[in-house]
């Protein structure tokens, strides 16, 4: 199984049930259509460079500890931001609540295309996510 080779990573006793544990990351919906318009595999990559990011960041949380463990049956939602803007703002708000998350930021050009949280309980980030639509 895919799930095998980390069985054994979760920390002893987390504060939460590893199976109710899910990522949530963020991505810029405009970074995709006119006038940027980015190639897909390029807008995938943002979200995959914030996702590692914030689980490296917070790789010592009993919750990301948890979430690594589970393997392939790990949880992301992925959610749409319309643009900068509302992701800056998102940001924001995630820090004013002491909400653990990593703010990708593509370089040379210093630009937001998304922000990843740690591993969360649903109940525990969902009132900051939910203005949100999956990312289509």
């Amino acid at each position: 199984a895919f799930s095998a080779p980390y069985r054994n990573m979760a920390a002893p006793g987390p504060a939460s049930s590893a199976a109710a544990l899910v990522q949530y990351v963020v991505l810029r919906g405009d970074l995709a259509r006119p006038p940027l318009a980015w190639p897909l595999g390029a807008v995938v990559a943002q979200g995959c460079h914030a996702a590692l990011a914030a689980a490296h960041e917070h790789r010592e949380h009993p919750d990301t500890r948890a979430y690594l463990g589970m393997g392939g049956a790990m949880r992301t939602v992925v959610l749409e931001a319309p643009d900068e803007a509302a992701l800056t703002a998102l940001a924001e708000t995630l820090k004013q609540h002491k909400i653990d998350h990593t703010l990708w930021m593509e370089q040379p050009e210093n630009l937001p295309t998304c922000l990843a949280l740690r591993p969360y309980l649903k109940d525990q980030v969902h009132q900051h996510l939910k203005k949100f639509k999956l990312l289509k």
